[in-house]
C-alpha cells in the first residue's frame, strides 16, 4: 500500500492559492487539508474549524510549549501553526495530507518529514496581485501594501521547493496541480520545474523592487 504524503503549498498573498486548493480538494479523492490554528480575529463568513481553528494568543503559546505543533511562524503580527497530532491522525487513516503554508512553516515541515513535497505558487504579475489582494475585500491599504512588501521575501524562497508553477489561467494551473500530485503519487520524480519559471521569477523579483 502507498505511504501518505505531505504536500506543502506556498506562495505570495494575493496569488490564489487558497482557491486553487479548494479546487483541487474537490477533484482529488484521498487528499486532505490540515486546518491551521491561528491567532488573528475570526473574519465575517469565515467558520471555526473549517477556515481556522481560532485560539487565544496564551493558547498558542501553551501549545508551542508543549510541543504540539508540526510548525509554527508569526505572519503580520498573528500566529500559525499545524497541529503535529492532527497531520499524523490523517496521514495513519492513509489520506496524503495538504498543507497551505508559508516558507517558514514550510523549513520545519521538510525538517521534520523529509519526503514532504513543496509546491509553490506565483502570480503572473505583480498588477493581478494587487488587484487580488484589494477584491477578495479582507484588508485595509495599509496591510495590502504590507503583503505586496513582503513578496520580494516570498518569492527569495521559491527556489527551496520541488515544483513551482505559475497561476496566470487557473484551469491550466489547476491541471498542473492535480499533474503533481499524481506523478507523486506515482512514484515520478520529485521536480517538475517549466522551462519559464525562472525567467519568469525574475522578471516578478525586478518588478517586486519597484514596489518597495
Amino acid at each position: 500500500m502507498r505511504a501518505a504524503r505531505v504536500f506543502i503549498v506556498s506562495g505570495p498573498s494575493g496569488t490564489g492559492k487558497t482557491s486553487l486548493i479548494q479546487a483541487l480538494l474537490r477533484s482529488v479523492t484521498r487528499l486532505e487539508l490540515s486546518i491551521s490554528y491561528t491567532t488573528r480575529p475570526i473574519r465575517p463568513q469565515e467558520e471555526h474549524g473549517s477556515d481556522y481553528c481560532f485560539v487565544t494568543p496564551a493558547a498558542f503559546q501553551k501549545m508551542i510549549k508543549e510541543e504540539q505543533l508540526l510548525e509554527y511562524a508569526e505572519v503580520f503580527g498573528n500566529f500559525y501553526g499545524t497541529s503535529r497530532h492532527r497531520v499524523r491522525r490523517q496521514l495513519d487513516a492513509g489520506k496524503d495530507v495538504l498543507l497551505e503554508i508559508d516558507w517558514q512553516g514550510a523549513r520545519q515541515v521538510r525538517r521534520a518529514i523529509p519526503d514532504s513535497m513543496g509546491i509553490f505558487i506565483l502570480p503572473p504579475n505583480f498588477r493581478s496581485l494587487q488587484e487580488r489582494l484589494r477584491r477578495r475585500g479582507q484588508d485595509d491599504e495599509q496591510v495590502i501594501q504590507r503583503r505586496i512588501s513582503e513578496t520580494l521575501a516570498d518569492l527569495s524562497h521559491c527556489g527551496e521547493y520541488n515544483y513551482q508553477l505559475i497561476n496566470d489561467d487557473f484551469d491550466r494551473a489547476l491541471e498542473r496541480l492535480r499533474d503533481i500530485v499524481r506523478s507523486v503519487r506515482a512514484g515520478g520524480p520529485e521536480a517538475l520545474i517549466e522551462s519559464d519559471v525562472q525567467e519568469h521569477l525574475s522578471a516578478l523579483m525586478e518588478e517586486a523592487r519597484h514596489f518597495r
